[in-house]
């Protein structure tokens, strides 16, 4: 499943920071991040137990031709005119300097305990970069987890 975080800040949020964040909610991760000079790209957070890793990818919308990808998304949210948050969101996700995709592991030994970090990772990316989330089949959040368009 993918959840993905979509900031309004280009500025990346630090890899240790959030580590430390993880675990100040008592969520045990080892991190593999690597970057460039524009700051990290992608990682890789290791929970306990057997099973693939979280994988995080990082995203500029002018270094890495996000351009498209950030008008399908707000075509699809032109299709939940159902949510008085609709157009809000489209203008939002245009704005996008940022994104960061997270794609869950689906072979994890704890499913309970991934859901709760991935949820960690997005609310605090979000918070981060002045963001919001994105979860496939669920909707779109406010940083605090706050339901902003429902997906049906």
């Amino acid at each position: 499943m993918w959840h993905r975080v979509f900031g309004l800040s280009a500025t990346p949020v630090s890899p240790v920071a959030l580590v430390e964040h993880l675990t100040a909610k008592s969520l045990i991760v080892v991190p593999h991040f690597r970057g460039d000079d524009l700051g990290w790209t992608s990682g890789e957070l290791h929970l306990p137990g057997n099973g693939t890793a979280l994988l995080l990818e990082r995203y500029l919308t002018e270094e890495d031709e996000l351009r498209k990808d950030l008008n399908a998304f707000a075509a699809e949210l032109e299709t939940m005119n159902y949510s008085p948050n609709f157009a809000a969101m489209m203008a939002r996700v245009i704005q996008t300097k940022q994104m960061v995709t997270l794609r869950k592991p689906y072979d994890h030994a704890d499913e309970v305990n991934l859901d709760v970090t991935v949820l960690a990772v997005c609310r605090y990316l979000a918070a981060n970069c002045d963001g919001v989330y994105q979860i496939d089949g669920e909707g779109w959040f406010a940083a605090d987890g706050t339901v902003i368009v429902q997906e049906y």
